[in-house]
């Protein structure tokens, strides 16, 4: 046995060395075509695209040029290269321009409704018109949208009537949220728009999701996301993005950069090229547009939205703008920014401005147009303002009875216990002023 063991022995010996010498040949011979330039060996690391360097450099992110912003025309509405011309209808851009200058109009007289009392609460879209009509009019109107709280012209752009948005904000009785929601937090399901919420980056997750049933579906829509830059910082925001990277759903991330949060400039939420830079980090499709130009957002949104339909994948849009009114009625941006700053941008690359411009070279517009259309742009919105302040507030019943299909005996007592209270101490509470719902 002993004899038996050392000839196995002696022959498992001799094959490690017959390995070990070929390994060692192999080792050479790769060597040897390596230094001759035949055989190029790469990296298998996964997740990475990487070539092998023997220079220890660190990637600074300031030796990098920023992404280019993508425009159409140029500051005073003139088209720059013929060949990125959408060439859209006359009756379209009229459109468009209207619904910009409708909103705007709105904007202010909401603004000065809560500045007396009228309402609790307004966001303005003041310098972001451009993002709204220009992205809204490249979309199909069964595609899905996720907005933040400052997409009203979206939803104008779909045919959101003037009197829902009044309503809304009033939170009256013909308010479909029923009073329930801050002002300026539309929804609509004939719309194909879902209704907003309070919290910054809720909504990302949420369209991923949509757009993976999309997907799943097969339906021939995207979802689009909307939502700013300071959404961005929010964990909400890189888990949408990896999300939706991985599992190759069409939606379509459309950020608005407008240069500032509730009191935060960019400088103070980010060190990096702005948030398009993330895109080809996560795996997305990203272009950077210039988001004061309806054109240049019309064409990044149509191609994108191509892209998402036909490849199944996401793509982010970052729409560079300026935010030219406060944050919201509750902000004071003078407190942060100059009035200077305002006033040149205001002045200079107003969205608005650009698109009026553009279409008085095409002998589409004129002053006397413009004059007509104001007054009965104005004239619109005050007799919707006018109707929704005469609503009544919807029934205090309706907290009880519009939740569950059938009362649960915990909430009836509630109920009950509210109706006597009421009742009994009616002159201290403006019941005239709701719905009498027996």
């Amino acid at each position: 046995m002993a004899a038996s063991m050392f000839t196995s022995g002696a022959i498992l010996s001799r094959k490690l060395l017959s390995v070990r010498v070929l390994s060692e040949c192999v080792r050479v011979t790769n060597l040897r075509c390596l230094s001759s330039g035949l055989v190029e060996e790469q990296p298998n690391f996964p997740g990475s695209r990487s070539k092998w360097t023997e220079s220890l450099d660190f990637v600074q992110p300031d030796l990098y040029d920023g992404i280019p912003v993508y425009r159409v025309m140029d500051r005073k509405g003139n088209i720059i290269d013929p060949a990125s011309d959408p060439k859209l209808d006359k009756d379209t851009v009229v459109k468009m321009y209207q619904r910009m200058t409708l909103l705007n109009t709105m904007d202010r007289i909401m603004y000065e409704s809560q500045r007396q009392g009228r309402i609790s609460f307004y966001m303005t879209n003041y310098g972001e018109e451009g993002t709204h009509i220009g992205s809204a009019a490249a979309l199909d109107d069964n595609d899905l949208v996720y907005g933040q709280y400052r997409e009203a012209g979206v939803l104008m752009w779909r045919g959101f009537p003037l009197d829902r948005f009044m309503n809304q904000c009033y939170g009256n009785e013909g308010d479909q949220g029923k009073g329930r929601q801050m002002p300026v937090h539309y929804g609509s399901t004939e719309h194909n728009f879902v209704t907003i919420s309070s919290p910054l980056a809720t909504q990302m997750p949420q369209a991923v999701g949509s757009a993976y049933a999309f997907k799943r579906a097969q339906n021939g829509q995207c979802v689009i996301c909307y939502f700013g830059e300071g959404t961005s910082s929010e964990g909400d925001a890189h888990a949408a993005f990896n999300f939706s990277a991985t599992l190759e759903c069409p939606v379509l991330f459309f950020c608005r950069n407008n240069g500032y949060a509730i009191s935060t400039p960019t400088s103070e939420q980010y060190r990096g090229d702005g948030v398009a830079a993330r895109g080809p980090a996560y795996g997305i499709a990203t272009i950077r547009v210039d988001g004061n130009d309806v054109f240049a957002v019309y064409n990044a949104t149509k191609a994108a939205r191509h892209i998402t339909i036909t490849e199944n994948r996401p793509v982010l849009i970052e729409a560079m703008t300026y935010r030219i009114g406060h944050h919201s009625t509750s902000d004071d941006s003078s407190a942060y920014r100059s009035v200077d700053e305002v006033r040149q941008w205001d002045s200079t690359q107003h969205p608005i401005a650009r698109l009026r411009a553009y279409m008085v070279t095409q002998q589409w517009w004129d002053e006397t147009q413009e004059k007509a259309w104001k007054d009965d742009c104005k004239r619109q919105v005050m007799q919707s303002f006018a109707r929704a302040e005469r609503r009544h507030k919807p029934s205090w019943k309706e907290m009880f009875t519009d939740v569950y299909d059938e009362v649960p005996d915990h909430i009836r007592e509630q109920y009950e216990y509210m109706a006597a209270h009421v009742a009994e101490y009616e002159e201290h509470y403006p019941v005239k002023n709701f719905v009498k719902n027996e």
